[in-house]
């Protein structure tokens, strides 16, 4: 641990609640500033989103959810619950306000400031896995392209199109498109469904989980304590954070930072202004009879195809849920069923690895990064961007509460600045 720069009176020790990607890229870049840090967590290291992910570190395809495609129909078009996309048919005041928030008028009014913010943690988000690489976390990332596959040209320019709006706010982008025996050559399982692609270069991909576990064994080897307790409650007390375990003492820290993913609300919500929902996912694991050395998009379908020990990892997303509610087999069949079709050489019979999660999602898809109250900060609501946004953010949130200066980048994502009203402007 290294480095002088925090400000005289400025934190000592701090608490993270979450060892996720996020909550563990906080915890490191903070003990690069000279800071004590503990992390606790319910369940332990990378046992939430940050498990069974597909694995993308993509700044190229860090399109917001109300602009990606997804919603491009009305919500009643994804009620069907075998389709790879699902809404619940019935909501809830609180999902009910999150629902609102994804109509015509609200995606386009957000879609801008969105991807500008994007960018913003874009511009960094590669470096700071590089840092982490150069210094002891121990896992291997691979650069490769992205290769999207579509139909027909018309879904392939459809795609395009999204994502000159992204090269639009700032984003560096290179795409070139293929067809014919350079789309063969390039993703040998494709289809003969298939007829066009794009290569979404300058990506890279990990293992999450391998990635996450590193990470946190980097954090302890570097000094800091990981203990597994739920967190009932976090709040402000005189100079400092309080952090309550549902049994036990309550943990004392000069600040407190938290990064509980899906649960988020569940300990910021009382500081949120902006609704935040849990966008569930899934992922399984099938054996293919070719290899595969770069991640595969199937957008239409909205499944993402990752090399994972010489298989493909197959994740999906987006069921947005009741809490508690079970998740319903028919998901994984459907994920299945329609990238079936666009795949060949892939035995989806024999299916294993299977993981199902979920991560926080906000309505204009803008993370909340920054203070809540004096001594607590948030760090969370990156939906599918969580592992590669998750270093950044935690680099320049270290930044924040070591310095008291709020970066640039974190402008578009402060909670205390965010309601329902500047949200669509």
């Amino acid at each position: 641990m290294g480095g002088d720069e925090r400000l005289d009176g400025g934190p000592r020790t701090v608490i993270v609640v979450g060892a996720g990607i996020v909550g563990l890229s906080t915890a490191w870049f903070l003990q690069e500033r000279g800071i004590d840090v503990t992390v606790v967590d319910r369940t332990g290291v990378a046992a939430g989103a940050s498990w069974g992910n597909a694995g993308w570190i993509a700044p190229g395809l860090t399109l917001p959810l109300h602009s990606s495609g997804v919603l491009r129909d009305e919500p009643q078009a994804l009620r069907d619950p075998v389709t790879p996309t699902h809404l619940p048919s019935t909501v809830g005041a609180h999902l009910g306000a999150f629902f609102m928030q994804l109509s015509p008028s609200y995606r386009r009014s957000s879609s801008q400031r969105t991807l500008r913010a994007s960018v913003a943690l874009n511009e960094d988000c590669i470096e700071a896995f590089d840092v982490l690489i150069a210094n002891g976390v121990d896992a291997p990332v691979t650069d490769a392209p992205i290769t999207a596959l579509f139909r027909g040209t018309r879904e392939a320019e459809r795609m395009l199109e999204m994502l000159r709006q992204l090269e639009n706010a700032g984003q560096p982008m290179y795409v070139t498109a293929l067809s014919g025996e350079a789309l063969r050559e390039q993703v040998p399982l494709a289809s003969p469904a298939v007829t066009a692609a794009l290569n979404i270069n300058g990506q890279r991909f990990v293992d999450p989980r391998r990635f996450v576990e590193a990470l946190g064994r980097s954090v302890m080897a570097r000094g800091a304590a990981v203990h597994r307790l739920e967190i009932d409650d976090v709040h402000s007390s005189g100079g400092g954070a309080v952090v309550q375990p549902r049994r036990g003492d309550p943990l004392t820290a000069d600040a407190a930072v938290i990064a509980t993913g899906d649960r988020l609300s569940r300990l910021a919500g009382r500081w949120l202004r902006v609704p935040v929902q849990a966008q569930s996912g899934y992922s399984f694991t099938v054996p293919v009879d070719r290899p595969i050395l770069a991640p595969i998009y199937l957008p239409d379908v909205r499944v993402a195809c990752t090399p994972y020990k010489g298989a493909l990892r197959v994740s999906g997303t987006l069921e947005v849920r009741h809490r508690h509610q079970p998740h319903p087999r028919e998901r994984v069949e459907s994920i299945a069923a329609a990238a079936s079709s666009l795949l060949d050489g892939v035995d989806w019979t024999a299916r294993n690895n299977l993981w199902a999660g979920a991560c926080a999602v906000t309505p204009d898809g803008r993370a909340l990064i920054g203070e809540l109250a004096r001594g607590v900060y948030v760090a969370g609501g990156h939906g599918m961007w969580g592992l590669a946004h998750g270093p950044v953010t935690g680099r320049l949130l270290a930044e924040q509460i070591t310095t008291g200066k709020q970066p640039q980048a974190l402008a578009e994502f402060d909670p205390q600045h965010r309601t329902l009203r500047n949200a669509a402007r």
